[in-house]
């Protein structure tokens, strides 16, 4: 191997390079139309690219250097002098948080997500990494992945099976002490489920992922955990013993001790009965008594308000599957049975791993203020002597980790107003109180060249839909490069009323075609392979784009992933999101856009709740809620129309002499001061070590407090 691809190939090993762009614009540069191919994975580029070519393009764009730069960075962070968790969790350095999740979305090549759930698990690994916070993640090594998106040419999604190689990725074995692979077993009916233990960088963070493709297995066994969320009620049983039993023995197979257990989502929850068991069978505690310790070492995080987001297994299929673990803990199978109902005692009732965790975390927490709310009230019933601003459930928000998905551009921008090391100082209001003396010319200047950027891989998406589906090629120009832009991207499902600008075509018509002020709208979204509903909702949405009246204003873009979804943060003028308040739980993707220069435009659900003051985006309606959902569009609807022909619109195409809309962007620029300290993964980390981790290492609190 040449010593310039000794170089890179030690780059790709540690995935600090996914948010680090100087870093994989070295890659780039050495092909980009392979770059693309290889899904911007930098370890699939240095296996295919031919040695010649890389030799010639090494001396022509400097690469041998850039990846010195760039080693001696990475040498730098992964042996810094102090660390803010050096400082503020000294208590975890040699008993870290072992973050457990069924997801985790850190790059797009790497296709173990689906979704919000992923991203925000990946962003938290980032954030932990950053302030060196002592943690460990633990997830599946899905080996289909989750699904690629197709449309046909009806706009109907079809969910494309992609494996990928592990060949081209960073995940090696993890080993023992004696060199050896290290694999963990899991009781699951009248077997044992054997899982090889892998592991991959994330910076500072080390993530462990269970594989289920052991020779030990059967085949049905290795699929297992071939896809994420795949499956019947008794896969999904499975895939979360794995994730929780199995996770926990994997972590002491490793000899990491956790103090704490953040667990998201009920899908990780059996880690508590399992941790429990473990220490009613190696250190002689009493069954209960090991459950009440693990629950004051455990974290616990519910992600979503909708009850049907929660698993519900059927008693018989949990009494089958969670016997093993009765016995361990040395419990009757009906009291184990009884910890994950929301009425222990009645017998036939399903278990609820949501409950599960609820019932035995010394903190639970939703991911917003207004979810932390809701989720009170929905889980008020396991505290029947409680009212319900005492259930134990509080709340830290969301938050993004920034140079994950904030634009180079912009990145130099704040290096020059707020200095070279500002993002060492994130989550400090004071520092971006700069920004107001930004000349805001200078920020509309580089928003156009994002929005350019945006542009191209929307019309190049939609080009390659009609083409791989035999449809005439688009004939004109999509998209107005001056028009007003609005995106919308997320799961496509009811209660997010993707289609909610469609209850009035002819007004809708009217709003993007006048001819003085245009807008164009780009949707993009997936639904859950099950989903047919929110299938139905992108097809009727998709279809639109071909309706002669929207036909040159509205797009949509196939496949929404991490790279779709930067690309139009990073370009979009404005974000929609109007969901059905209350069932947002925090909704991040606005968070990505407005530190990005766009603003929000949204119901006042999740973070947007909390986050707007009036003059830092736009909020659709004022938070009533009525019971009729119907009336309730239709309000919401008038609402968001009125908005966008009175306001948003009308300020967007307000300008000066040199043709800078002076009011949006002072807007945008509060939208940036106002709401970036407070939405990103620093702080996010920081609320969950000082409310969270640090209580439960220490067992000093057993609820969480409210707000």
């Amino acid at each position: 191997m040449q010593p310039i691809q000794q170089k890179l190939q030690t780059l790709t090993q540690n995935l600090w390079w996914t948010w680090r762009p100087e870093v994989r614009s070295i890659f780039r540069d050495i092909d980009l139309d392979l770059y693309h191919r290889a899904y911007r994975n930098p370890m699939r580029v240095l296996r295919e690219v031919d040695p010649a070519l890389l030799e010639r393009r090494a001396a022509e764009v400097d690469i041998t250097t850039r990846a010195d730069r760039a080693l001696r960075q990475l040498s730098e962070y992964m042996n810094p002098i102090t660390t803010w968790g050096l400082v503020h969790a000294g208590t975890l350095q040699s008993r870290p948080v072992a973050y457990f999740c069924a997801e985790f979305g850190i790059h797009e090549s790497i296709p173990i997500y689906s979704g919000g759930l992923g991203i925000l698990a990946g962003d938290h690994l980032k954030g932990a990494s950053n302030l060196g916070v002592p943690l460990v993640g633990v997830g599946l090594l899905y080996h289909d992945g989750y699904t690629s998106q197709q449309l046909d040419a009806s706009y109907w999604q079809h969910d494309v099976i992609e494996p990928f190689d592990l060949k081209d990725l960073p995940v090696v074995p993890s080993l023992d002490a004696k060199g050896r692979p290290i694999r963990i077993s899991v009781d699951l009916p009248g077997r044992l489920l054997w899982a090889r233990v892998m592991e991959t960088q994330v910076g500072r963070v080390r993530l462990i992922l269970l594989d289920t493709r052991d020779e030990a297995n059967s085949e049905a066994d290795q699929d297992i955990a071939a896809r994420l969320y795949g499956g019947d009620q008794r896969m999904r049983i499975q895939q979360e013993l794995l994730l929780g039993v199995g996770g926990s023995r994997a972590l002491r197979a490793l000899g990491i001790t956790a103090s704490v257990y953040h667990l998201n989502e009920g899908h990780s929850a059996f880690a508590i009965l399992e941790r429990a068991r473990h220490r009613v069978q190696h250190d002689g505690l009493s069954p209960w008594q090991a459950l009440k310790e693990s629950a004051q070492a455990t974290v616990f995080t519910t992600h979503t308000p909708v009850e049907a987001g929660h698993d519900r297994f059927p008693s018989e299929l949990a009494a089958e599957h969670l016997a093993p673990l009765a016995e361990g803990l040395k419990l009757p199978l009906h009291d184990v049975l009884g910890l994950g109902r929301v009425n222990p005692h009645d017998q036939g009732s399903p278990f609820l791993p949501t409950v599960l965790a609820l019932k035995h975390a010394s903190r639970s927490n939703g991911v917003s203020a207004l979810h932390g709310r809701v989720s009170r009230a929905m889980w008020t019933g396991l505290w029947p002597n409680r009212t319900e601003d005492e259930v134990p459930i509080g709340h830290i928000t969301n938050g993004v980790h920034t140079h994950t998905w904030l634009s180079a551009e912009l990145n130099q921008l704040f290096q020059t107003h707020l200095g070279p090391t500002w993002a060492e100082g994130i989550v400090r209001p004071d520092l971006w109180t700069k920004l107001e003396y930004m000349d805001s010319a200078e920020l509309w200047e580089i928003k156009q060249v994002l929005k350019a950027r945006m542009m191209r891989l929307v019309r190049d998406r939609v080009a390659r839909f009609h083409e791989r589906n035999g449809m005439p090629a688009f004939q004109g120009q999509l998209l107005d490069p001056d028009a007003l832009t609005i995106g919308f991207a997320r799961r496509f499902v009811p209660y997010k009323r993707p289609d909610l600008l469609a209850r009035n075509l002819d007004r809708l018509a009217k709003l993007i075609n006048d001819p003085l002020r245009p807008v164009n709208l780009i949707f993009a979204g997936r639904a859950h392979p099950a989903d047919n509903p929110g299938k139905g909702l992108i097809q009727h949405v998709g279809q639109l784009t071909e309706d002669p009246r929207f036909r040159s204003r509205l797009a949509f873009v196939e496949n929404y992933n991490i790279h779709v979804g930067r690309n139009l943060y990073q370009g979009i003028d404005a974000w929609l999101n109007n969901p059905r308040r209350p069932l947002e739980a925090c909704g991040t993707s606005g968070m990505k856009v407005v530190m990005n220069g766009g603003l929000h435009i949204s119901i006042l659900d999740g973070w947007w709740a909390e986050a707007y003051d009036g003059e830092n985006g736009f909020a659709i309606g004022n938070g009533e809620i009525h019971a009729d959902q119907d009336i309730q569009d239709e309000r919401d609807f008038e609402h968001l129309l009125t908005l966008l022909e009175e306001v948003v619109v009308p300020m967007y195409y307000d300008r000066d002499s040199q043709g800078v809309p002076r009011r949006w962007m002072q807007r945008v620029k509060r939208s940036i001061r106002t709401l970036a300290w407070r939405f990103n993964a620093d702080r996010m980390v920081m609320d969950y070590v000082r409310n969270c981790y640090l209580p439960a290492a220490t067992a000093s609190s057993c609820q969480m407090p409210t707000p």
